[in-house]
């Protein structure tokens, strides 16, 4: 049967919207962005303990005093561990994401309790909505509205909206039919009986589907995360790409308390937003305190009481704010940049890493604001040709990232290498002594259980390694690429070598695994890998135009190799998650290379 070019209809229709619809994309980005940044700004600009006492009155209201506690400590914790503005940013996307979500699903499923035939239509709709993997959305969303909070947003819209559609559909449905018939007998309008008897009985289900869209929402932000959404998300994206599990638990808890506060406060919400569930809901209150006598920990304030509590934190909070004026920076030496922002993104390979935060302190000591951003390959040069990031500094050429160079070249601007020649290369531990080329893998599969050990599948060389060396040396269908991260492959490769197991990994030059293990790097006669890359700096297009000092910077700078796998020792002796910290201490013991890398 002859193959269906499915994917290239749909490469084809992404193609054509994108040039006939990129007005209408780029009004929803701002629409999107505006919203998220004012909602952002007003969640952060408290201090994180008076925020989160806000958040305990409004527990304390709608569910009781223990609750309100809890909820305090709860984001204490958050706060502690430094994720604070992570949470509020991750609160903020979810936020963004459910209004818009419930203006489209709520009319959705209004028309689909009132017509059978709208139901009809949408129900396979929304199955494929709901079904379809949620990252799939991702790609799209990238074309249309480039890398940041705006694709995170989106996809999560459209993962969420099926249960808001069908539990406002089910809310409405379930009503009594006699109640609905007796109100149109009085001479009730259709829009009177839906507004005054339909909603109103509907609510509790209805708020169900709130909070199944709250849910989803939150169980997007990890994926969000890959595609620059930051928040949470990215702090758990991070900790996947540099396998930091301490990081990992940390972000996991802190998604964890946002979640069960606006699980717990949207269910009792909705208990309180219907006459019928506050009746139920008072009787099942009394009947705890008659059953455990807990009338302190049960205490609930009146509506009254509690909105004074909210009005009055918040105004201490605002005036704080005010008051506080927010913290400066000062720049070490010349402050050229008088905060300008400036966006990086980055691959997490140790080059990259280790260039990207070298780059974001000299800037930052001449007075720019810089957000650094991990993202996979794809993604990262598709921001630069959005416009979204303005530099990085890990583009392998004219190889490597050949497939990313040939599709973006028009829309970026290459500022020169400042590291080269590099390889890539297969590499093995040095005690596998019977394996010294590509050539010797053959028929030796069963030695490595038939893998080898990847990196991201992004990455430029993954496709050289699956597309040509895999099949120059035979070794297709001996063999299977493991994709995964750099650091996971760095873990195995650990693992394997103090076990003195074998292992074959993908891996390049320069790069500190081969002085921190006894490593050999695989022979190969045929040249598939090809010749070495020069590590180019790669810019949005007009970038160096809009920052002739930075562009200078970028455009004259070097490392040798000694300076460069000096940073990445001193990056790995620091630990995860200090990398710029690590990059001063480097500076520090470098008198003067700052000044070169960035003249004042």
């Amino acid at each position: 049967m002859p193959r269906l070019p499915l994917g290239q209809w749909v490469d084809n229709t992404v193609d054509w919207l994108q040039a006939q619809f990129s007005w209408l994309f780029d009004a929803v980005t701002s629409l999107v962005t505006g919203l998220y940044d004012g909602i952002d700004a007003v969640l952060s600009a408290p201090q994180p303990l008076l925020f989160a006492g806000i958040l305990a009155v409004v527990a304390w209201w709608l569910r009781g005093l223990s609750a309100g506690v809890l909820a305090f400590a709860g984001f204490a914790v958050v706060d502690s561990i430094e994720l604070w503005d992570d949470a509020m940013s991750t609160l903020s996307l979810v936020l963004v994401a459910t209004l818009v979500t419930l203006v489209i699903a709520v009319p959705l499923g209004i028309w689909a309790a009132r017509s059978r035939t709208v139901s009809a239509v949408l129900r396979p709709v929304l199955d494929f909505m709901q079904t379809m993997p949620a990252m799939v959305y991702l790609i799209p969303g990238i074309i249309f509205f480039g890398v940041g909070v705006v694709p995170g947003i989106i996809a999560t819209i459209v993962f969420a909206l099926p249960p808001g559609v069908r539990m406002t559909e089910l809310g409405i449905r379930q009503v009594d039919g006699e109640l609905v018939e007796a109100a149109e007998a009085f001479g009730t309008t259709p829009r009177n009986t839906l507004l005054r008897v339909q909603l109103p009985l509907a609510l509790p289900t209805i708020m169900a589907g709130v909070n199944q869209v709250i849910m989803l929402g939150l169980s997007m932000v990890v994926i969000a995360g890959m595609v620059g959404g930051g928040g949470l998300g990215g702090a758990v994206y991070r900790a996947i790409g540099n396998v930091d599990i301490g990081l990992g638990f940390e972000a996991g808890i802190s998604i964890v308390i946002l979640a069960m506060y606006l699980d717990r406060m949207t269910g009792a919400l909705g208990s309180q937003v219907s006459p019928l569930g506050r009746r139920a809901a008072a009787k099942a209150h009394a009947a705890r305190v008659a059953r455990t006598g807990a009338k302190i920990w049960g205490h609930r304030p009146q509506p009254v009481t509690a909105l004074v509590g909210v009005v009055i934190l918040a105004l201490v909070a605002g005036g704080m704010g005010f008051l506080g004026g927010g913290s400066a920076t000062t720049a070490s030496g010349k402050n050229t940049g008088h905060g300008k922002k400036i966006s990086l993104g980055y691959i997490p390979w140790d080059e990259g890493i280790a260039s990207t935060f070298l780059w974001k302190e000299l800037l930052e000591r001449r007075g720019y604001e810089v957000d650094a951003r991990q993202l996979e390959a794809g993604a990262l040069y598709t921001g630069l040709a959005g416009g979204q990031i303005d530099f990085q500094t890990d583009s392998w050429l004219p190889v490597t990232h050949a497939q990313y160079w040939e599709k973006y070249r028009n829309k970026l601007e290459d500022l020169g290498s400042w590291y080269g020649p590099t390889s890539l290369e297969l590499t093995v531990p040095s005690y596998m002594k019977d394996v010294n080329s590509l050539a010797d893998l053959k028929g030796k599969a069963g030695q490595f259980k038939g893998r080898i050990v990847g990196i991201e599948p992004s990455a430029g060389m993954m496709g050289i390694l699956k597309d040509k060396v895999l099949e120059d040396y035979g070794l297709e269908g001996e063999y299977e690429v493991v994709d995964g991260s750099t650091p996971g492959m760095l873990a195995e490769l650990k693992r394997a070598y103090d076990k003195k197991e074998p292992i074959v990994v993908t891996l390049w030059s320069p790069h500190w695994a081969y002085s921190g293990y006894d490593l050999k790097k695989l022979q190969d006669p045929k040249g598939s890998w090809g010749k070495g890359d020069g590590v180019h700096t790669l810019a949005r297009k007009g970038f160096a135009a809009d920052n002739p000092e930075v562009g200078a910077w970028l455009k004259g700078f070097k490392l040798s190799e000694k300076e460069l796998t000096g940073l990445e020792a001193v990056i790995q002796e620091t630990g995860k998650g200090k990398e710029q910290q690590a990059v001063r201490t480097w500076l520090d013991r470098n008198p003067g290379l700052a000044e070169r890398l960035a003249p004042q």
